[in-house]
């Protein structure tokens, strides 16, 4: 082989591998954990600091090379090496490194750095990979203001998409990590999702993004929202890697109560279910008079038919109960957690950069109106919530759950007797946040203007293992993974 092809077949590896084949690469001396970090290291410089100014990575770690030299190292000495030895992994700037800033995106805590890492920041370590650095995200996971586009934060600036249209409004707070995953700059992210913060960002970037069933992933060490809705997940090039990353990140933890939930099970590798097992629903209330979605309807019935061709069953309509009133219900659900949360939050690591609660962060911010040019309206709602006990939250909270899950998700997948639910793009993002159910985006491909968009899965709480699986049968045949044109 020579030089020129193996450098050709690298980049390859490189920008679209798996993690599989990425550490196979690294344990056969074929690349070393230095050279592929040094890799996305330079194209960090190429695409996201000059060139199309990205602006995906808000910092990489200040010991990126002491870390790869560590991991050629112990591959060099024979040493047991973990599912993830050597992949970097780039954290969305809401979960803790020990060295790293971590802002959740305000100007206000942008000096931040904390003394432990986050719960599933130890395991990425424990399963060998190389923590990369910071993204940036739209600020307090998009809880600022009702106007502020998702490319926006006040600590780490706009951040563009690589297929080349803006990250408006709603577009889901984990745009760094989608960003930066879908342009090669690392091969997997770790974002969160309160409502619809990976699954977005995972559609309109053409990623794999997995959300997973509250307390699956310890919150322990990751900047709250809503703390009876926030599940950390990967955003990733394929179902397997996403799958993999779960099966790392997963598990109980004493820190956070959600996790010690006995019917929430760690995922291991995703195994593709025979196609012809599968029963998918198809919730059309949900999706029905939506113009944002319009467009793409043409192109998600014709997938449907692919996969009925291929075997899957499909039950269209699958529909729940309570379609229409949950997506019209308004709830005080975000507003009273935040404040209770994100006090606790900065209560628990020393009231960082002076700021002791959710008050001080908003005064600071009418201090510094240059960092929040959109006005900070959410924050001041949160702020004037009354706490856990105020009656109406509780009302609010009971009343989510029985419409997104028990009259919701829960009824149309055992109307259909389907294994999960499909929807255009993440037009079910309200179900699966306030259910805290499991959510697998997956890429179509392009639309008719040349912009991606994909499919969302989802099936009940505790779920993962068979959506994964599922996911991992039908990706293929739902469309492909499509790379950004520099």
């Amino acid at each position: 082989m020579t030089p020129a092809i193996e450098d050709v077949l690298l980049e390859d590896l490189l920008l679209n591998g798996s993690i599989a084949a990425l550490r196979q690469a690294f344990v056969d001396r074929h690349l070393s954990v230095g050279e592929a970090v040094a890799f996305y290291v330079a194209r960090v410089e190429a695409l996201d600091r000059s060139g199309p100014r990205l602006n995906a990575i808000r910092a990489l770690a200040p010991d990126l090379e002491e870390q790869a030299q560590r991991a050629d190292a112990a591959i060099a000495e024979g040493l047991a090496l973990g599912p993830l030895h050597g992949i970097p992994v780039l954290l969305k700037d809401n979960i803790a490194a020990v060295g790293q800033v971590m802002a959740a995106g305000a100007a206000a805590l942008a000096g931040f750095k904390p003394q432990r890492d986050a719960t599933l920041v130890t395991r990425l370590r424990n399963a060998g990979a190389i923590i990369f650095g910071k993204a940036n995200m739209t600020e307090f996971a998009d809880y600022v203001s009702d106007v502020m586009p998702s490319g926006f934060s006040g600590a780490g600036g706009v951040v563009k998409n690589p297929h080349g249209f803006e990250y408006g409004r709603g577009l889901g707070s984990s745009i760094g990590p989608a960003a930066a995953v879908a342009a090669g700059l690392v091969p997997v992210a770790i974002g969160s999702e309160t409502q619809n913060s990976i699954q977005t960002p995972a559609c309109v970037s053409s990623l794999v993004g997995f959300k997973p069933s509250v307390g699956l992933v310890s919150r322990s060490g990751v900047v709250p929202l809503v703390t009876s809705q926030d599940s950390p997940g990967p955003l990733a090039r394929s179902v397997a890697d996403a799958a993999l990353v779960m099966s790392v990140i997963a598990g109980a933890d004493i820190r956070d109560a959600a996790s010690l939930e006995t019917s929430l099970t760690p995922p291991r590798a995703a195994v593709a279910r025979d196609l012809r097992s599968i029963r998918l629903g198809v919730p059309r209330r949900t999706i029905a008079d939506r113009a944002d979605i319009a467009a793409l309807l043409p192109a998600f019935d014709k997938m449907l038919l692919r996969l009925a061709a291929a075997g899957v069953t499909i039950i269209d309509p699958c529909d729940a109960p309570s379609a229409e009133q949950l997506l019209d219900v308004r709830s005080s659900v975000f507003r009273t957690e935040f404040k209770a949360a994100l006090n606790a939050f900065l209560a628990e690591h020393g009231n960082p950069c002076g700021m002791t609660s959710l008050e001080d962060i908003i005064r600071w911010n009418s201090a510094h109106p240059e960092a929040i040019p959109y006005g900070q309206s959410l924050l001041e709602a949160a702020q004037a919530t009354s706490g856990l006990d105020d009656p109406q939250y509780r009302s609010d909270r009971l009343r989510d759950i029985a419409l997104s899950r028990t009259a919701g998700i829960d009824a149309a997948l055992q109307f259909g007797n389907a294994d999960a639910l499909i929807v255009p793009m993440s037009t079910a993002a309200k179900w699966t946040g306030k259910a805290g159910a499991p959510v697998l985006a997956l890429p179509i491909g392009l639309d008719e203007t040349g912009l991606p968009f994909g499919v969302t899965l989802f099936s009940s709480c505790g779920q993962d293992q068979r959506l994964l699986d599922v996911g991992a049968a039908l990706a293929s045949l739902i469309g492909r993974r499509c790379l950004p044109s520099f």
